[in-house]
Parts: C-alpha cells; structure tokens; sequence
C-alpha cells in the first residue's frame, strides 16, 4: 500500500512564502512524475506544477516565477516552494505520484489547505 502526506500548508498574508512537502511511503520500486494540483472553493482541479524522473519541470501559466518544485528522490518527496503568494493562490494542494508498485499507478495525497489573506 503506497501512501502520500503532505505538509506545510497554513494562513499567509498576501505576498509571503510558504513551502509545501508531499512524502511517498510504502511499497514503492519507482516514481516517474511528481506534481502539485490545487483546487479552489467552486473551481476544478487544476494543475500547478510537475517534475518529471528527467528532472524537466511544467508550470500553470499562473504561477511561473513564483512556485519552484523540487524533487527528493532518496525521500520520495516533492517539494513546493511558492512565493509572492496572492489571495487567488488560496485552494487545497494535492500532491500527485505516478509511483511503479505493482505496476504504474496514479496517487494522490488528501490536501493541505493554503489561505492567502490578510
């Protein structure tokens, strides 16, 4: 069983940081993409940003230069560095693996909730 956690998430005021952490535990061979996807209050889940094993990187036209990803292969963690944070930024974060267990599989973690405000 492959579980994913995410950490980091909170209250920030409008152009302040956060750092959300996302950890892959359990039976895990492989992990190929690793993403972040937010969802706000009445909208659809939308995608924010992805890494791949090659290292390539994918933004939401909304967030470039702003969030960075990183990826911890040895911790199985993905990492979302967000800056200059703003009110529209507010959603819950999911993180998202594409983890070879006993064969190629999409996980999802259960959210951590950011609040942009002041």
């Amino acid at each position: 069983q492959v579980q994913l956690v995410e950490s980091g998430g909170g209250l920030v005021q409008p152009g302040g940081s956060l750092r959300l952490s996302c950890a892959a535990s359990g039976r895990i061979f492989s992990i190929n993409a690793m993403g972040w996807y937010r969802q706000a209050p009445g909208k659809e889940r939308e995608l924010v940003a992805a890494i791949y094993s090659g290292g390539s990187t994918n933004y939401a036209d909304s967030v470039k230069g702003r969030f960075t990803i990183s990826r911890d292969n040895a911790k199985n963690t993905v990492y979302l560095q967000m800056n200059s944070l703003k009110p529209e930024d507010t959603a819950v974060y999911y993180c998202m693996m594409t983890i070879w267990s006993t064969g190629w599989v999409d996980y999802w973690g259960k959210g951590t909730l950011v609040t942009v405000s002041s």
